[in-house]
């Protein structure tokens, strides 16, 4: 019998109890965050999606395997186009197992994975089959308005697209109908040379990069700081002249040479190789590639402690390596965004303006809008709207945090609605974009139902809507004209009640706890 015991212990890591306590065997409750989404289990090898969620590896790969995507416990859909290791997750879980004497978690077998998603898929056909013959819930469906653009233009260029809000039960999320980047995809720190000036160009395009390369490499890893500083600085003007230098170049060797200088105690070698990630990053090719040989860390960590030369470059290199979808979860898990808040009050004009940009790309990621409303940004972003000339961005953020539920209830909560209805009221704006972008903003949040009515009608919105819809451009017109409906009637029954008490008190009149439209937020993140 206690032969059987032990065999049964050992393929079962949810009883078991290190042999060094003597307590009597008791049910463990696991934390759920521990749990993978999917197979209920303790995970082994914790790695975080493009949607967000956190799952065992193996569990990823065999919904890869057989195309499918759960559905979470909140309605949200897993997105498995990327996948991350999450060790801090991992540290965390071996730590809890430690602590309470239970042994460590080890990776699932494939077969007993296959079997659970298998049931998976066949319970999610079954609900899609319910839901088809449901003729109530059907009609619900079509009394829903249709997905409305919750994003705006912006001053810096013209807008290529519209984005679009996908509101199924539980789930929001923003749709791409085609390329985003309504605005430069370029830093404010990158200036290329004029059509004159050739850097070398032809001597280096007679002679092949893997010479070139090798010279550059030669310096990066000298001890002398002259020779590294000569490195940097020609390769910083290499990679300024030409994509197909800045291509060429971009290889695994000198990725990992160029790693330690951004990093590097002499400002000037700092400078010059963080300058150097920025041309190199303007190439698409390029990005991720940046981004896998591990330069995020450093590039936050300058932007955070470097020189204000270096911080400029820092915060160009992120924004232009957050233009790949690839790299915006990366990021984000990677500490950029308090980091990026930050520097939204840097007193250098491009650092705020690419961080600004940066944050934006970054927000177009669902896990990065909530890491953002987790850590109090939502206050801090309201009170930068105050800055001349900085608000249109400011508000592009805004826009798409206002894209998701708990996006838009810290937005409620911090009285997004009166410092929006405020710059309305103001005659005098940075732009008609920055017009436009408050409008989108408050449509965005008019998603709120019965709190946005009872908050924007306290804040005397009706007026200042009324005049946009007079005068204002033919989208904020648009816009403008949807919440004055929505707060004729209502909107379509399908209410969200945060914060509504029980006894049905009217949210008329009630502004929500936070700053004022005038105060300044000066939370360090």
């Amino acid at each position: 019998m206690v032969g059987h015991g032990n065999h049964r212990l050992k393929f079962s890591i949810f009883h078991h109890r290190s042999s060094s306590t003597s307590k009597p065997d008791r049910p463990i409750h696991y934390p759920p965050e521990y749990l993978c989404g999917i197979s209920r289990s303790l995970m082994a090898d914790p790695v975080v999606v493009s949607s967000g969620q956190t799952y065992e590896r193996l569990s990823v790969r065999v919904c890869q395997d057989f195309g499918f995507s759960p559905t979470d416990d909140d309605g949200s859909t897993a997105d498995f186009s990327s996948v991350i290791t999450n060790r801090n997750m991992k540290l965390t879980i071996l730590k809890w197992c430690d602590n309470n004497g239970i042994e460590h978690p080890q990776p699932p077998d494939y077969t007993s994975i296959e079997l659970i998603v298998r049931q998976l898929m066949e319970k999610q056909r079954q609900n899609n089959r319910f839901l088809a013959s449901d003729t109530d819930l059907l009609r619900v469906v079509a009394d829903k308005r249709p997905g409305v653009a919750v994003h705006a233009a912006t001053e810096v260029g013209l807008r290529v697209n519209r984005f679009q809000l996908n509101s199924p039960p539980q789930t929001e999320e923003i749709v791409r109908e085609s390329t985003i980047l309504p605005f430069k995809t370029q830093p404010s720190c990158y200036a290329p040379p004029p059509q004159t000036e050739e850097i070398g160009r032809e001597s280096f395009d007679r002679e092949g990069n893997s010479e070139e390369e090798s010279r550059i490499i030669s310096k990066f890893r000298s001890d002398n700081e002259f020779e590294q500083q000569e490195g940097v600085i020609s390769l910083r003007n290499l990679t300024k002249s030409d994509e197909s230098i800045r291509a060429s170049l971009c290889t695994k060797e000198l990725l990992a040479s160029l790693l330690p200088l951004v990093s590097s105690r002499s400002m000037n070698i700092q400078i010059n190789a963080v300058a150097s990630v920025v041309n190199l990053s303007i190439e698409k090719s390029n990005k991720m590639k940046i981004v896998r040989s591990g330069f995020v860390p450093p590039l936050i960590d300058v932007l955070d402690r470097g020189s204000a030369e270096s911080q400029e470059h820092a915060a160009g290199s992120l924004f232009s390596l957050s233009l790949d979808d690839e790299n915006k979860m990366a990021i984000g898990i990677l500490g950029g965004l308090p980091v990026l808040m930050n520097a939204l009050r840097s007193e250098n004009e491009r650092t705020r303006n690419d961080s600004a940009l940066c944050l934006y790309h970054l927000t177009l990621n669902p896990s990065n809008r909530v890491k953002l409303v987790n850590i109090g940004a939502v206050g801090v972003l309201l009170s930068l709207t105050r800055i001349e000339g900085f608000a249109s961005r400011i508000l592009l953020i805004l826009c798409n945090i206002a894209a998701c539920v708990d996006g838009r209830s810290a937005m409620l909560d911090a009285n997004a609605v009166d410092c929006l209805v405020g710059m309305l009221k103001e005659k005098e704006m940075d732009s008609e974009s920055t017009r436009e972008n408050c409008v989108v903003a408050l449509h965005a949040l008019s998603q709120g139902g019965f709190r946005f009515r009872g908050l924007a009608t306290a804040a005397g919105a009706v007026e200042a809507l009324r005049e946009v819809e007079e005068r204002g451009s033919e989208r904020a017109r648009e816009k403008a004209k949807r919440i004055l409906q929505m707060m004729r009637t209502g909107g379509n029954g399908s209410v969200q009640m945060d914060g509504v008490d029980s006894g049905g008190v009217s949210w008329t009149g009630r502004v929500g706890v936070g700053l004022n439209r005038y105060s300044t937020n000066t939370t360090k993140f």
